[in-house]
């Protein structure tokens, strides 16, 4: 150790009348969410790590009875410990809600109050088509491949969910250490 840090480590201890503060580090708070691309033959899903980084395909379902696909959802539920389920809404281009949208609405909230999870919804306009475009880097043909479509939309949603959450949750952080000092 360095004369200058002696003398910086050994001021602070003699210093008993102040106080100092060192910030504790925040603890990375475990997030299990599951993101849905509903569509009317198939649920793309999708999980995430646990740091609530990555969001990644999962499986796909294909759409049977309500009680069919609660079912499988409520196995991965439980096999991921989930909090939330995040599903996309298929906004029209002007932003507004349109039939299936409203219908996706209903479906999710059923699927959120029989799971007791709740429930957040994310813009998917285009997920599908982007989903399509990843496909096709990959050499893989969209119109053989629904299936992984819908699961890439899914991760897509959530991952967009995740992103917007980690910003908000960093503003908040930033925001209170504002107000702390």
């Amino acid at each position: 150790m360095s004369k200058a840090n002696q003398r910086q480590v050994t001021d602070t201890h003699e210093k008993t009348d102040s106080v100092v503060v060192s910030p504790q580090p925040k603890k990375q708070s475990f997030i299990s969410a599951l993101g849905l691309d509903i569509g009317r033959r198939r649920i793309g899903v999708a999980g995430c790590d646990g740091t609530g980084l990555i969001a990644s395909g999962l499986t796909t379902i294909e759409r049977k009875s309500f009680e069919l696909d609660l079912a499988q959802l409520k196995h991965l539920a439980q096999e991921r410990r989930v909090q939330v389920l995040v599903v996309g809404l298929p906004y029209s281009m002007d932003g507004s809600l349109g039939k299936q949208a409203q219908e996706i609405q209903k479906l999710a909230k059923r699927y959120a109050q029989a799971l007791q999870l709740s429930l957040e919804y994310t813009d998917e306009r285009l997920t599908s088509f982007q989903a399509e475009q990843l496909l096709q880097a990959q050499n893989i043909s969209p119109s053989r491949n629904k299936g992984l479509i819908d699961r890439k939309a899914a991760a897509l949603i959530l991952q967009q969910w995740l992103d917007k959450r980690r910003t908000s949750l960093t503003t908040e952080r930033k925001l209170e250490e504002k107000l702390s000092f």
